[in-house]
């Protein structure tokens, strides 16, 4: 009992991070139909932003608070994600928006190759390790290890993801995004400028991104220049898994993903003798990517109705 209720812990925070990152994927593709595969890489440079702006902190020996240094790293990380994720729409996706849908799909691809070298050059090839800034307190849980930390990065998730909500469905510029989603050309014969949503969408999934990015370098510790790749694979999975397009599925899915995950490594690893442990835990998040596909591609909240690429 153990054992489910700590994967349970593990899946609910691995779980809420996916979340964060598979909202940007879902906005992006509910707008323009684009899967922005640079996605993931925004996450990446959050973190190292981040990061870099905390030891900076520390190493100035200024006395700060540990939190309030946390809080300043993820501050300098946020509008640095949203200015790129503005510059890659206006650069790289704008131009070919009414291009074949493989276009940008294989741009998206460059970019993300583009943005993980720029890294691996401003950063190098190393693991960088997140201070020990933070005092983390542990607490048992029927037998199980809870942290503040995992408190902390479930709440704050579960905050950001209500917020994106209330834009969405209580806003102007979230009533302006949903017209936008039902019908680009319709919506800007009503006066909608749709250029200017679909920059507001990639930039507030940027905001989420940065925000995971310093969420998984605490974590576990550490952020290197490749560590978007994965991470944004499996937010799209989440995406895919709840119906991407949809904010609520993206939310479900990410959830979702991250609970397969945790149990999957936990029990089937304690099954197998220790070969498909966590050392294989991504295995997991690509069976549930092409079980989905296979039994219902629109995702368990998409519309199957929707003709997307």
């Amino acid at each position: 009992m153990d054992t489910f209720i700590q994967q349970l812990i593990n899946g609910i925070t691995l779980g809420s991070v996916y979340a964060l990152v598979a909202l940007g994927y879902t906005m992006v593709y509910g707008i323009i139909g684009l899967i922005n595969f640079a996605h993931g890489e925004l996450v990446m440079v959050g973190a190292l932003v981040s990061l870099s702006v905390i030891k900076l902190l520390m190493g100035a020996g200024l006395g700060l608070p540990p939190v309030l240094i946390v809080v300043l790293g993820v501050a300098a990380a946020i509008p640095v994600c949203m200015l790129l994720a503005f510059v890659m729409e206006r650069v790289a996706y704008r131009p070919l928006r009414g291009a074949p849908r493989l276009a940008p799909l294989i741009t998206a691809i460059g970019v993300s190759i583009v943005l993980q070298n720029i890294a691996m050059m401003i950063w190098g090839r190393s693991y960088f390790s997140f201070p020990p800034l933070l005092n983390v307190t542990t607490y048992d849980v029927g037998g199980a290890a809870l942290t503040d930390l995992q408190v902390f990065i479930v709440l704050l998730a579960g905050l950001l993801m209500a917020g994106l909500m209330w834009i969405v469905h209580r806003t102007r510029l979230g009533l302006a995004m949903r017209a936008t989603s039902q019908n680009l050309q319709v919506a800007g014969l009503m006066g909608i400028d749709s250029n200017r949503i679909i920059v507001a969408a990639f930039v507030i999934g940027a905001a989420l991104a940065a925000v995971a990015g310093t969420m998984v370098s605490s974590y576990y510790g550490i952020a290197h220049y490749y560590m978007g790749f994965m991470l944004g694979l499996k937010a799209f999975t989440a995406a895919v898994l709840g119906g991407i397009g949809n904010l609520g599925g993206a939310m479900l899915g990410g959830m979702l993903l991250g609970l397969i995950e945790a149990l999957g490594a936990g029990y089937i690893g304690d099954l197998t003798g220790g070969i498909l442990g966590s050392n294989y835990q991504d295995v997991f998040a690509f069976f549930v990517l092409i079980g989905v596909l296979i039994v219902r591609p629109a995702g368990l909240l998409g519309n199957s109705n929707t003709e997307r690429s």
